[in-house]
Order: structure tokens, then C-alpha cells, then sequence
């Protein structure tokens, strides 16, 4: 339900949002989602776990099905990008993922429980918020159900600041904007150029997950810091670590002009690392 408080102004946003919202099911099951018609030439963007066949269909809010075709698909940051055969649409208009600040106003429309068009309110929690799978998320009180996953999460000027993705402990977690734009592009993060295993470590501790590193490339941002084969990594980027792919989610996102920091345990002591990273 929406806001009282915001009345008419609240009703403008949430039509300006459903207008570029589209429901996306598959030809042959009753399972459907939702996504975002991104630009005008027909790009669509929902989470990879929606779009898992490849025999899709969408409805446009004027209740247009059109066929969809499967672009870009990448389940470790779950995006999948769609593409119909039509020009002129109802693109949405993209916000700054990174202006979002605790407590603004933000709306989800969807198509939670086969309810086209659907839409929720509430307010951001916290901004790029460390999440499952060591990926960062836009954190929103706002309430999701199935069917919603893969649709908008729009400001309160109707912008969308992120892809509604799933609930965690009753919030819901959005993939931030600019990393839609990063994967829309092919762009990829800075890398370590390190290939790891996981494993785990144990001392007078107790036990703790762990990345052991099998192979550095030479010439790479590990080789530089003086990563080596052997090297446990514990934590990054203030992060503790227990999988590969929360290392990769972690360096996707990260801001290369500032250091990343690797926490490793080399022949039982514990050091730390500042390492210089470059695009690409």
C-alpha cells in the first residue's frame, strides 16, 4: 500500500514506473517474473533465475505479449538481459544507484503472485549493503512476494535505482543500478588474477573458511602485492571470505582508485595487503 501521506504525487511515480514494467513468463509454465524494458530498442533486464529457459514471453503494460530472447545471462550477479522486436518503448528512466541515502522513499512494482502492475512502498535501509553471495544490494523496507523478482525499485521521482531480486530477513534486496549498467556494457570488475580453491583453515581459534591461492598471473595486481601460491585469504575488502564467488562479487564492484585491502595467512602468520588494482 502506499503512503497516504504522499497522495497523488506517490500515484504519478508508481504510473511512471509500471509504464516501463513488464510481467515475463514462460510459453509453457505458469511461472513468471517481472523486468524492466531498459531502452526503447527493446532491452529488457530481470534476474538471471527468471529468465532460466529461453522460451520467454513479456506483457507490456498496455497488455502486449511480445517473444523475448535471451541476450546476456549471468547468474553470479543474477541479471539476465532480454531482447524483443520492437521499437518506440516505454523506457524507464535510470537513477544513481549511489546517491541513495537511509530512509528515502522508494516504490516496487511487479507482478507478485500473477497480480500485473503491482505495487509496494517503503524506504531504503541501507545502501550497498553486504548481502548473500558476498554481492552488495540495495536494502529496502519494502514488502516482495513472488513475481516481483526482476522488476523495478524506483526513487521518488519514479528513477530506478535497482533490480528486485529476493528477501532477506523480511527486507528486500535490490541489484543496485549501476551494477545493471556495468553488466548492460560487458564491462567486468578489476580482478586479483588469482586462481583459488576454498578451504579451511584451522588454529587456537577454532576454524574458519578461507580462498587458498593455486596460481598467480604474472604481471597481475596479486603479483605486484606480492600475493603467492600458498597464501590463505581470509578477508576482503573488509569482508570475511568462503568462496570464490564472493572474491569475484567483492572485486566487481569495488572502486578502483582506492586500495583493496586482503587479509591472508602466510606460513601461520597473519598479514594484510593493500593491493592496486586496474580496470578490466
Amino acid at each position: 500500500m502506499l503512503p497516504l501521506l504522499l497522495g497523488e504525487d506517490a500515484q504519478a511515480v508508481v504510473e511512471r514506473v509500471r509504464r516501463s514494467t513488464v510481467e515475463v513468463r514462460t510459453r509453457r509454465a505458469r511461472e513468471s517474473g517481472s523486468g524492466i524494458i531498459w531502452d526503447a530498442a527493446g532491452t529488457i533486464v530481470t534476474n538471471a533465475h527468471v529468465a532460466r529457459m529461453r522460451d520467454l514471453r513479456v506483457t507490456l503494460a498496455d497488455g502486449r505479449r511480445l517473444d523475448a530472447q535471451v541476450v546476456a545471462h549471468d547468474p553470479s550477479r543474477d541479471l539476465a538481459a532480454l531482447k524483443v522486436d520492437q521499437q518506440g518503448l516505454p523506457a524507464a528512466e535510470i537513477g544513481n544507484s549511489d546517491a541513495l541515502r537511509p530512509g528515502e522513499f522508494v516504490v516496487a512494482v511487479g507482478s507478485p503472485l500473477g497480480e500485473v502492475g503491482a505495487a509496494t512502498a517503503g524506504v531504503v535501509r541501507r545502501r550497498a549493503v553486504q548481502g548473500p553471495h558476498g554481492r552488495r544490494w540495495v536494502e529496502a523496507d519494502v514488502r516482495l512476494a513472488p513475481g516481483n523478482s526482476g522488476g523495478p525499485l524506483a526513487d521518488a521521482m519514479g528513477r530506478v535505482v535497482g533490480v528486485n531480486t529476493m528477501i532477506a530477513s523480511g527486507l528486500a534486496l535490490a541489484v543496485p543500478s549501476k551494477a545493471v549498467t556495468r553488466f548492460l556494457s560487458g564491462a567486468r570488475g578489476p580482478r586479483l588474477g588469482v586462481v583459488v580453491k576454498p578451504a579451511v583453515l584451522v588454529s587456537g581459534r577454532g576454524q574458519a573458511p578461507a580462498l587458498v591461492i593455486t596460481d598467480v598471473a604474472p604481471e597481475s595486481a596479486a603479483a605486484r602485492a606480492g600475493l603467492a601460491h600458498g597464501d590463505a585469504i581470509v578477508a576482503a575488502g573488509g569482508q570475511p571470505l568462503g568462496a570464490g564467488y564472493d572474491l569475484m562479487g567483492l572485486l566487481d564492484e569495488w572502486n578502483v582508485a582506492e586500495p583493496f585491502p586482503v587479509e591472508l595467512v602466510r606460513a601461520g602468520r597473519r598479514l594484510r595487503q593493500d593491493v592496486r588494482l586496474s580496470s578490466g
